[in-house]
């Protein structure tokens, strides 16, 4: 890549990132009421997001062939646990991981 296409490819990145920070203040300004859509897909889209990646990281647990799932659903309870008991969604995934690598590194 040539420094001119470099310099083109971060100018565009980055009017990308700052159109993608602004726009919602465009769109949605303060006192106007939000449509009943976006309120909508805010409630929704979080979860989905989050049911999709168990789903994408849970796809290739073998209960047939050993460890037969345990770290992956150790892992997932301590996520869920975490979750449950402190109702934030970094804690919960930074631990899930966190347990999921030691169990591997450590006793699998």
């Amino acid at each position: 890549m040539t420094r001119g296409q470099m310099a083109i490819t971060f100018a565009l990145v980055a009017a990308a990132t700052v159109t993608t920070r602004f726009l919602p203040y465009v769109l949605f300004p303060e006192g106007r009421k939000v449509p009943a859509v976006i309120t909508y897909l805010g409630k929704v889209l979080g979860p989905a997001v989050f049911g999709l990646l168990v789903v994408y990281c849970l796809r290739h647990v073998s209960l047939a062939a050993p460890p037969h799932g345990i770290p992956e659903l150790i892992a997932c309870l301590v996520t869920i646990g975490l979750y449950v008991w402190k109702r934030n969604m970094i804690l919960p995934m930074a631990g899930g991981t966190l347990t999921y690598m030691l169990l591997l590194q450590l006793f699998f």
